[in-house]
């Protein structure tokens, strides 16, 4: 197969290539997913945030919000970064950051600072999407709704999930890779923004 640059993969894969985010995803599996783990050094937990970037990346790519041409993969680090952040202001555990801290030189102080209040507005969109994305769930065949309500509402890790289901991770992550897939169908076709942008 001859070499395929990012900005020729994302082109076919937003036309509908679903085989071309695989190539995408094999080329910097090993880069993202190392990056991830090197901050939170537990691997099912490195995996759900791993897949939560591809995930983002993939609403992102179809949504037509990816601009950063030739960039693909330090815009995808920065996704999995942020998720990252994201994990530990949820869980309150923030990382010890010291400066000797050789293999963390990206953290930055500033990163854990989150903004403490939203503003009204912004709560009433994010209230108005989550209604919105709820409502198309209704859509979606009982197995894939089922995955993502685990995942994004009752913030499972697919371990947990494929024990739940009694199935393989690999199937719950398939479930979900095909209930997004759906989703980002009827997203377009319903021409619904979810976006705070």
């Amino acid at each position: 197969m001859m070499y395929e640059d990012d900005s020729t993969l994302i082109g076919a894969y937003v036309s509908g290539n679903e085989e071309a985010l695989e190539r995408l995803i094999n080329k910097y599996k090993t880069k993202v997913f190392s990056s991830i783990y090197a901050k939170v050094l537990d691997r099912d937990l490195a995996e759900d945030i791993f897949q939560d970037t591809i995930v983002k990346v993939i609403l992102t790519l179809k949504g037509g919000r990816y601009n950063e041409e030739g960039k693909f993969l330090p815009w995808v680090l920065r996704i999995a970064h942020n998720l990252t952040i994201d994990y530990f202001r949820s869980t309150k555990k923030m990382p010890k950051i010291s400066e000797s801290n050789s293999y963390s030189e990206d953290y930055n102080i500033f990163d854990f600072l989150g903004q403490m209040d939203e503003c009204s507005e912004t709560k009433l969109i994010k209230e108005q999407i989550n209604h919105d994305i709820v409502e198309l769930l209704a859509f979606l065949p009982e197995d894939q709704r089922e995955v993502l309500v685990l995942r994004i509402f009752r913030d499972l890790s697919f371990k947990e999930i494929a024990e739940e289901t009694n199935v393989s991770i690999n199937t719950a992550l398939g479930r979900m890779r095909y209930a997004l897939i759906n989703l980002r169908k009827l997203i377009h076709e319903n021409q619904l923004i979810l976006t705070l942008d």
